[in-house]
């Protein structure tokens, strides 16, 4: 930089700042780039840097690009306010605009000994990883860079190295207007098309949560630990030491649409902060027109008395000593206290770090580490230890492993069947990504329940569960009944995350009609500040009354209750199942 001085902060070598921009103009970040990689050169600046953001509608042209390749006239960009900037990174011209992700690492590939073409195979990688995250599966393409769904550009990269560091990088289009790409030729490519996560999911995608998986992979893709700054303004002489917080999920967990931090605005947002998509799109509480919260205060009916006793401490000595997680304490799930003084728990297998970032969740988000092969070993102990006849196991997500923790699931429940005779097992899986044979492995060790949630309705997946799939999960549990229908299904519902009636009925029809019938209702608790707050206090009667109408469709067992959770009660759930299940086949013998 000019002042480069400025920039002798106090760093760790081996770590990465990660600098968190709104919309930014592309001449100031290109200038800060270029200063960037003048300081890392000299020493001045001794770690990488990767800044995140989004761009003014703007067309960049690469160094050996030519303008033959714009179709429309210079009058009609400049009527657009759109200018035409040349630069010195590779490729040919294209388009960066709002809702458009992008990523300038500067990186030091000699320090790294890195080579040019790992380093933009690092960066397809991470927006290929994202990609997959919303359900998109996107590829390289064997002639032309960046990630393609078919023939369909989704995301580009352009890179440019000037003494061994790299800086310019890759754009991911989220949920922008596509319609300039039709005044170029993108990339120098004729009749090229363009796309969108949102264009290929066909519903709402979140930028901010976009955002944070493509943090969360470029740490995984790079394995870097990124240290979150915030930036004043561009241009600037010097960065600001006011961390934002750590990785994805983690206490102070960096949000640039925060507005009351005024690090995470640029000088061109500050006139318009923006709201976070749950402010912006969940109902009002009923009753008394307003987002209810963490502040507002719980009604009488979500007050209840927590016990405890040396049954209580029991249990969480022995999971504290064997090394395990539970859900229960994870989730911080408001019946942990009545469950460990029944001396019963969650198992929560595959690591504490959830690879997704679900809005409703207290799980860790972040990088993980590989399955702990002695963990089921440890959960059988654990269980025969606590004299459990009715095992409940889950786990994070982990969409970092090639089976999503399929296997891990499957070892878990034959070291408990081994461990304690006449056992029951019940199981609350994932999606898996889709991946049918992942669910074929856990049904392969015959869990005697497999629980998978759907958790709310579709029109507010994009806001409560970004990463997963509604049409995706009820395949799944369409799968259990095609491939093991002689194991029940079974999925819950949070209640008061801002869904309609009508939404709710049709839900308990969609899951209904996957094959599942068993059924858990509960209230949704907002579990932090940092996590989407709830629309509404749903009362217990209101409870009463879905689950009658729940039994009515067809389901054969409904437990429904502001206090319910997925594995609430989960051995005398299944017991009245089987109870109904084994009548219904009486019934039909004669």
């Amino acid at each position: 930089m000019n002042n480069s001085p400025h920039l002798s902060i106090d760093t760790n070598p081996g770590k990465c700042l990660a600098v968190e921009l709104l919309v930014t103009d592309y001449r100031e970040i290109h200038r800060l780039q270029l200063d960037m990689v003048t300081a890392r050169h000299t020493g001045v600046l001794d770690r990488d840097v990767v800044f995140i953001l989004e761009h003014p509608p703007v067309f960049t042209i690469g160094r050996h690009g030519s303008t033959d390749h714009l179709i429309v006239e210079n009058d009609f960009l400049k009527q657009k306010n759109i200018p035409v900037i040349r630069i010195e990174r590779g490729g040919e011209i294209t388009y960066h605009g709002p809702g458009q992700l992008v990523g300038y690492p500067i990186i030091d590939l000699k320090a790294g000994r890195i080579s040019v073409k790992a380093h933009m195979n690092a960066l397809e990688e991470i927006m290929i990883l994202t990609a997959a995250d919303f359900g998109v599966k996107a590829a390289r393409s064997l002639i032309n860079p960046g990630i393609w769904v078919d023939d369909r550009k989704l995301g580009s990269i352009g890179v440019a190295v000037r003494h061994g560091i790299t800086f310019h990088g890759f754009a991911l289009n989220v949920n922008l207007s596509l319609e300039p790409f039709a005044w170029v030729n993108p990339c120098g490519l004729e009749g090229v098309r363009m796309t969108s996560l949102e264009k290929e999911k066909k519903v709402p995608v979140a930028m901010k949560a976009v955002r944070k998986r493509i943090w969360y992979h470029l740490a995984e893709v790079a394995n870097r630990q990124l240290d979150f700054i915030g930036l004043t303004s561009l241009p600037v002489g010097q960065f600001v030491r006011e961390p934002v917080g750590r990785l994805a999920g983690q206490p102070g967990n960096p949000s640039v649409e925060k507005s009351n931090n005024p690090a995470n605005r640029s000088r061109t947002s500050k006139s318009t902060p923006r709201k976070g998509p749950a402010q912006a799109r969940l109902p009002a509480n009923r009753q008394t027109g307003k987002p209810a919260n963490l502040t507002s205060g719980k009604p009488k009916w979500l007050r209840r008395r927590l016990p405890s006793g040396p049954a209580h401490e029991n249990v969480r000595n022995l999971i504290r000593t064997q090394a395990l997680h539970t859900v229960c304490q994870q989730a911080k799930c408001p019946n942990q206290f009545e469950c460990f003084s029944q001396q019963t728990a969650t198992f929560l297998i595959l690591g504490n770090r959830c690879s997704r970032d679900c809005r409703f969740c207290n799980v860790l988000t972040g990088p993980n580490q590989p399955p702990d092969v002695d963990e089921p070993r440890r959960v059988a102990e654990t269980a025969r230890e606590m004299k459990l006849h009715y095992v409940v196991i889950t786990s994070v997500t982990r969409d970092d492993l090639l089976d999503g923790g399929s296997a891990h699931f499957a070892g878990t429940i034959r070291h408990v069947r081994q461990a304690i005779d006449d056992v029951r097992v019940e199981v609350l899986i994932p999606d898996f990504q889709g991946d049918a044979e992942a669910l074929k492995t856990v049904l392969s060790a015959r869990p005697d329940v497999l629980n998978h949630n759907i958790e709310t309705v579709s029109r507010l997946y994009p806001i409560v569960r970004p990463q997963a799939d509604y049409g995706r999960s009820l395949d799944l549990l369409k799968r259990v009944s095609d491939y093991r229908p002689v194991i029940p299904s079974k999925s819950g519902l949070m209640l008061g995350l801002g869904e309609k009636d009508e939404e709710l009925d049709q839900c308990l029809r969609d899951i209904l009609n996957a094959g599942c019938r068993i059924l858990t209702l509960g209230q949704y608790l907002q579990p932090s500040r940092d996590h989407l707050p709830v629309a509404r206090f749903v009362p217990p009667e209101e409870f009463d009354a879905w689950r009658d109408t729940a039994l009515k469709m067809g389901y054969t067992h409904v437990a429904s209750g502001p206090f319910v959770r997925s594995s609430y009660h989960a051995k005398d759930l299944y017991q009245d199942s089987r109870k109904i299940d084994v009548t219904i086949r009486s019934v039909s013998d004669i």
